[in-house]
């Protein structure tokens, strides 16, 4: 397994340069063909009374269209010049439909797809926040998240997969396989673990070392009990005392209609991550 193609969402926000950058270093360290994709829905915003004295609907229309067209044009302009700069093999995509809708399609056909964490009480909190759903639930595919703070412009070296035994967390392991094998330190981290039939063996998390190592990955198998924290946060304070640079997890939720509700530990893992996350369900 490797990885040969690779989606990054690109939305014109301030956040999608450091998309851009990680997932352009993922590509040149995995010889893989990135895809940049800009989606804008294509319904246009209704006038209101108070438009009616400075310009028509058509007016307000075509401004909308020209700004959409203007955000594209430099997303575009971007991403090329980092492939040309990087020397990368790529390509530019555009869609006029629902940005979430188009990420989860197009996320069908590449290997990973890199997109950006919902910044809370932004404009775009909403927006991020749905198309990380579709993504999730409607695409198959892995995502990895990138925090709305920090700049994040190396592929990662040290890699935590958190571990539960799970049948999320043991698809998260697979779909990540080429970015372990790329590594040069894994840790499996099992926070609480639990025992027996549908849980961990005698020792946890090195069940599934093992099985890496047949994969050519050397993990270290570790395990956390702190039952007065939340594994959020255990995960997290473990990523960052110890240097890590991607964590690895199943996306545990499920949909209610068209509404994503998300598992607690894989909420608060987005809500407060600090390195990029890599996501599977």
């Amino acid at each position: 397994m490797a990885l040969r193609d690779l989606l990054v969402h690109l939305d014109g926000s301030a956040r999608a340069a450091a998309r851009l950058d990680f997932a352009a270093a993922l590509a040149a360290r995995h010889d893989a063909h990135l895809i940049g994709l800009h989606a804008v829905e294509a319904s246009l915003p209704f006038a209101i009374p108070g438009d009616a004295a400075a310009a028509t609907f058509g007016q307000i229309a075509e401004r909308f269209r020209a700004e959409a067209a203007a955000k594209a044009a430099r997303s575009r302009a971007a991403f090329e010049d980092k492939i040309r700069r990087d020397g990368l093999r790529g390509e530019w995509r555009e869609a006029d439909t629902l940005p979430a809708d188009a990420v989860a399609l197009h996320a069908r056909y590449a290997d990973l797809a890199v997109l950006g964490q919902p910044e809370p009480d932004s404009a775009e909190a909403t927006e991020d926040g749905a198309i990380l759903d579709a993504a999730l639930f409607q695409s198959g595919r892995p995502v990895v998240v990138l925090p709305f703070a920090g700049r994040f412009t190396t592929a990662p070296d040290h890699i935590m997969i958190a571990w539960n035994a799970g049948r999320e967390a043991t698809r998260a392991v697979h779909d990540a396989l080429p970015l372990l094998q790329a590594a040069a330190k894994v840790t499996v981290m099992a926070v609480n673990p639990r025992l027996g039939i549908g849980g961990h063996g005698d020792v946890p998390a090195a069940d599934i070392a093992l099985h890496l190592a047949r994969h050519d990955v050397r993990a270290t198998a570790r395990h956390l009990v702190a039952e007065d924290l939340r594994e959020a946060d255990v995960l997290l304070n473990e990523a960052a005392d110890t240097g890590v640079g991607l964590i690895v997890m199943g996306a545990y939720g499920h949909s209610r209609l068209r509404q994503m509700i998300l598992g607690g530990v894989t909420r608060g893992i987005i809500g407060r991550m600090t390195v990029p996350v890599l996501l599977s369900h």
